[in-house]
């Protein structure tokens, strides 16, 4: 069969649109902000630093096995959960959709939060026992039951860093941080590598946070609809010999 030249034509027309419409819709989706952080080994969750100090009273019978390597014997935080990355915008951001904690396993899920002030936070006990959880220093998050199955909820009142913490598990801890300009969280997978999807062309800033606090350096950011990698972002570097912990 043979197609006529101007039904050729018409064919390559459409599909040089189609094509034009799909790069179209892709740019007004966004491009992707691609990163990595590294020396998160070196960071330590301010539960085990509190713990070492005898008068914690933190006693445990477990005993070192002489045979593992001193290196794999040193606690490092578990990363998908325990270091969010913020993408920051030049304005202050409205309230998102209410986020969930998981409470269970003797931690909340995730353990560090970032999100703009007024965001609804609601804890959701996964456990079957009860949990007790009240914010440190705040009348309005004072300590009350929450039930198997049960939630609780809290709005994030302010800008600054609010820890969250369980009378009948002192050991469950966790942090949040309000942050007004942020434009989106996410976190990092087990080897610190990170992104954020479809992000609109402008200028940002990306920082980690880790125990409710900034760590690392800020990494600036300029999109043009097109995916832009963030050099890796050291959070932490080894402890001297005799240095403290913050």
């Amino acid at each position: 069969m043979v197609i006529p030249v101007q039904g050729r034509l018409r064919r390559r027309i459409s599909a040089s649109l189609l094509l034009a419409m799909s790069l179209t819709s892709i740019g007004a989706l966004g491009a992707r902000v691609v990163g990595s952080i590294s020396g998160y080994i070196h960071l330590e969750n301010p539960v085990w630093v509190e713990s070492k100090d005898p008068k914690s009273r933190s006693y445990t019978f477990r005993e070192m096995v002489p045979t593992v390597p001193a290196q794999y014997r040193k606690l490092s935080p578990y990363i998908p959960k325990e270091v969010a990355i913020g993408l920051f915008g030049t304005e202050a951001q409205k309230p998102g959709a209410p986020i969930t904690v998981r409470v269970g396993g003797g931690r909340t899920t995730p353990v560090m939060l970032v999100a703009p002030p007024g965001t609804k936070i609601v804890f959701h006990n996964v456990d079957s026992f009860e949990h007790r959880l009240y914010g440190v220093g705040m009348k309005e998050f004072g300590p009350s039951n929450t039930g198997r199955g049960a939630k609780r909820e809290w709005t994030i009142p302010a800008a600054g860093t609010f820890e969250i913490r369980d009378e009948l598990a002192p050991s469950l801890r966790m942090w949040v941080r309000g942050e007004p300009n942020l434009m989106e969280a996410t976190y990092p997978n087990a080897k610190g590598e990170y992104s954020f999807q479809n992000v609109a062309p402008g200028e940002y800033e990306v920082q980690a946070f880790f125990s409710g606090e900034k760590v690392g350096p800020a990494a600036r950011v300029k999109l043009a609809n097109r995916d832009v990698g963030v050099p890796p972002i050291v959070v932490a570097t080894p402890k001297k010999d005799g240095e403290k912990s913050d």
